[in-house]
């Protein structure tokens, strides 16, 4: 009986010792399970924030689901690292792997970084958007934008052909939008000899202008000479049109100027030199 009530005051002896422990442990827990509960609460809270600023701003919806898990993934990373410290696990060492590997991936994909950095400029600044005709300067792509991608914009030539361009280098180079605005001025211009009449080309340009119903008359047309070449004079035609009858109206009058000249006696010329050889004496 005295060893059973040896060993019966050993293990009660001990209980009352780890008790404060226990208790000490069990109110960490709850502290964690509140703080885990109150965490995924307010990243519930910031998310859907997020989700409605994003959406204001008429953000891409692949970069928007993007970024929003990125946030998502963020956050829950410090949400576990602020509850396994309250419940006592040490978590230096976690914080320090976490911040490595997140060092060497950063570095791994820097390019790719700075793409899906430049995709998100573009995206808030909104330079430009689908549909647009724009040029990059710096590669000197051009053609209407069919997709703002994460890591590429998607540019469709004239002729049919895809290109594309990664959005970081885009969003550091000078962009043209073309269609930026719902008017464009068209530049047409012919040689013509100096023996020709340069009031009546002015008149004949001037009169093509108004014929055309596309050409915008509120706007000015102009007819001038641009320039006094070695054997040609330049005429120039500046007119507006609507974005869309751009090209249309290019190539239109650029046929136009030549049979109007024709028929009024104004020979248009290719700028030739005609250079005499003389015998030496």
């Amino acid at each position: 009986m005295k060893i059973i009530d040896r060993i019966i005051d050993t293990i009660t002896s001990k209980l009352i010792a780890i008790i404060p422990q226990t208790m000490d442990f069990a109110q960490r827990v709850i502290i964690a399970v509140v703080m885990l509960a109150l965490g995924l609460f307010i990243i519930k809270f910031l998310l859907n924030a997020v989700d409605k600023v994003t959406a204001k701003f008429n953000m891409d919806l692949t970069i928007k689901k993007f970024f929003i898990s990125v946030l998502r993934v963020v956050l829950y990373c410090v949400l576990v690292i602020l509850v396994a410290g309250k419940v006592g696990i040490e978590t230096t060492a976690f914080v320090t792997i976490l911040a490595s590997a997140g060092l060497a991936l950063g570095l791994a994909l820097q390019g790719s970084l700075s793409n899906l950095a430049g995709s998100v400029i573009i995206l808030l600044t909104r330079p430009f958007k689908v549909g647009d005709y724009i040029v990059d300067n710096g590669s000197g792509q051009e053609g209407t934008v069919n997709k703002i991608d994460i890591v590429y914009t998607s540019l469709i030539t004239p002729d049919n052909r895809m290109i594309t361009i990664p959005n970081g280098a885009l969003a550091n180079s000078a962009v043209t939008n073309v269609s930026a605005f719902d008017t464009r001025r068209i530049s047409v211009q012919a040689n013509i000899k100096y023996t020709s009449d340069v009031e009546l080309a002015k008149s004949v340009l001037v009169k093509m202008a108004n014929a055309d119903e596309r050409v915008l008359k509120d706007k000015e047309i102009f007819a001038f000479v641009n320039s006094l070449g070695p054997s040609a004079v330049l005429m120039e035609l500046r007119v507006w049109v609507k974005a869309d009858d751009y090209w249309a109206v290019t190539f239109d009058m650029n046929e136009k100027v030549k049979k109007l000249f024709e028929e009024n006696g104004i020979e248009i010329t290719c700028g030739k030199v005609v250079v005499e050889m003389q015998d030496a004496k």
